[in-house]
């Protein structure tokens, strides 16, 4: 744990920590709390280590940088016996009741930093190389994470890398090199470390993303920042517009124009944007909409997690149309989903909207290098160039299928004419009951073949654990982690359970989940809101309510132990 006040560069510590390990060959998965504030308020990051893929992170740290002595005060009972703090040499720890054999390591942050002539917040170079020593690991590998985070900044990143080296060699010399622990780097896998958010950009950028527009709103904003910093490498334009109506308005256009585009904002942000939502339907112009959830309702707290969005989502907006909701569980799967949302909003010419949540959006996971081969753009029914039909082009032409040949304005011998009102094949707006009976229905079959698709997927339901007991845990979205940490613990205890993780919301895929619910006889949920949205589906689709109901909207993840215990408690 890496612990402090906003602005003393918890989170940047705790990022080059993730890099770090990865680098040495281990995975991580590491996750930041913080409240809304820009300057003081507690914030933590937290990163667990470890030999094999790890989905979650666990909160009893072994060791703890306090940057703060507020962070060992807040913290120091879930410090386990051996366990270490290192900590600035001047801070005053009388007092304070800690778990027996918890070992104190003072170094002079301050001073150290004060004699490099540094900024305060260079102390978290210093305390993180003092425990490179402590553990024995690699210090040129954090050297050289440094250097690749600040290098845009030479003389930032010089006096970072000086700071590490200081911390070494003063935990070195008056503690040891390995005194609390022997961790050995393995060798650079070629593993990633990447957020949510960071998964979900890219993905964009290899679906052929072109236009993007956000208004910043936590904890989507990242994906705007990422962006931003890298549009013209792949010639992409970012936009951020007075508002999330104005950003969604315009990703719409923009596909109209040909730019396959999108947007991302959390659930306050995507209130905003529902009436545009219902453009992009009855006007059958692709957009993919990523919401990164957040307590609600109205500000709720903007820098904590939740799963409450995913009713709203799937009704978003007046009037009835079909639509995508896919939710990842991890990184991994956020990119190859967000390449997915792209290929199937324009194939159906329907909104795709990626539900993520602040947890997922913002913790950093070890990952493999991503397949490119299975991330393919894949086009709907797009005219370009020239439109050589021989009767007059009518871009919502009725079809069998309900989907539309899509003409780029400017495609020669066509006319594209759209309409947000109910309209005519030729896209002119007419209130005749014969034709609006005809356009609903119109629209309304390419659910069917929607459907299809998403029941032919086998990444639409995941199925985890022990596949044939008939004991289950059902959800969704970012809970995966730490169900598949839970999963690990309840096995150690003699008990092997199944996990289905429902990935696509709408269409729901009622058969692969009737499939994978064949034998169960006890299903418990588990999600991060108050009212058990999922099972609202499960008894809409399939008539079937969940036994047991584990919950948490606190605004906090679960916790692989705690989840284990809560389980193991429901299935005595």
């Amino acid at each position: 744990m890496v612990g402090g006040e906003a602005g003393m560069g918890v989170a940047a510590a705790g990022r080059m920590l993730a890099k770090t390990f990865t680098r040495g060959g281990y995975f991580v998965h590491g996750m930041i709390d913080y409240p809304s504030l820009i300057r003081g308020g507690h914030n933590f990051y937290l990163a667990t280590v470890s030999d094999e893929r790890v989905w979650s992170q666990y909160f009893n740290p072994d060791i703890m940088i306090a940057l703060n002595i507020d962070t060992i005060k807040k913290h120091s009972h879930r410090l386990l016996k051996g366990s270490g703090i290192i900590t600035d040499y001047d801070f005053k720890l009388d007092g304070l009741q800690l778990a027996d054999g918890v070992k104190i390591y003072r170094i002079p942050l301050t001073k150290i930093v004060k004699e490099l002539k540094a900024s305060l917040i260079v102390r978290n170079s210093v305390a993180l190389g003092a425990l490179m020593a402590l553990i024995g690991f690699d210090l040129e590998i954090l050297l050289k994470v440094i250097g690749k985070e600040l290098g845009k900044h030479r003389e930032i990143a010089e006096i970072n890398i000086k700071a590490a080296k200081a911390g070494y060699e003063y935990s070195r010399s008056n503690f040891g090199v390995g005194s609390f622990a022997k961790i050995k780097p393995k060798g650079d896998s070629g593993n990633l470390v990447i957020t949510g958010n960071e998964a979900v950009a890219l993905g964009a950028l290899r679906a052929g993303m072109k236009t993007y527009f956000a208004y910043p709103m936590t904890p989507a904003s990242p994906i705007l920042h990422f962006l931003a910093l890298v549009q013209h490498d792949f010639d992409v334009v970012v936009v951020q517009p007075e508002s999330e109506i104005a950003a969604i308005n315009m990703a719409v256009g923009a596909w109209y124009a040909g730019s396959r585009s999108m947007v991302a904002t959390s659930g306050g942000g995507f209130c905003l944007m529902t009436e545009a939502l219902g453009q992009a339907a009855m006007t059958e112009t692709p957009v993919v909409v990523v919401i990164a959830q957040r307590p609600g309702p109205s500000t709720g707290m903007p820098t904590y997690t939740s799963q409450g969005d995913l009713r709203f989502t799937i009704h978003a907006s007046q009037g009835e149309f079909p639509r995508f909701v896919i939710a990842p569980g991890d990184s991994e799967e956020a990119f190859y989903l967000t390449v997915k949302a792209f290929n199937m909003a324009e194939k159906y010419q329907v909104p795709a909207i990626i539900l993520t949540d602040k947890h997922l959006a913002e913790s950093h996971a070890t990952v493999p290098e991503f397949d490119l081969n299975k991330a393919r753009v894949e086009r709907g029914k797009i005219i370009t160039g020239e439109y050589k039909g021989e009767e007059e082009y009518r871009r919502f032409k009725l079809t069998e299928d309900g989907i539309s040949p899509m003409a780029i304005p400017g495609t020669l011998n066509a006319i594209v004419k759209v309409n947000s009102s109910e309209h005519n094949e030729f896209g002119y707006a007419t209130a005749n009951e014969a034709n609006a009976t005809r356009m609903m229905e119109k629209r309304f079959r390419k659910l069917r073949l929607m459907r299809e698709e998403v029941e032919n997927l086998p990444e639409s339901v995941k199925i985890y654990g022990h596949r044939s007991s008939s004991t289950a845990i059902i959800s969704w979205g970012s809970t995966k982690g730490a169900i598949l940490e839970a999963l690990k613990i309840i096995k150690e205890r003699g008990a092997d359970l199944k996990f289905i993780q429902v990935v696509f919301l709408a269409p729901f895929p009622e058969k692969r989940v009737r499939e994978a619910l064949k034998g169960v006889n006890k299903l418990i949920l588990v999600e991060n809101n108050y009212t058990g949205q999922l099972e609202s589906l499960l008894r809409e689709f399939l008539l079937r309510p969940v036994d047991e109901r584990i919950l948490k909207y606190n605004g906090r993840p679960f916790f692989p132990k705690e989840l284990a215990e809560k389980i193991l408690e429901v299935i005595k």
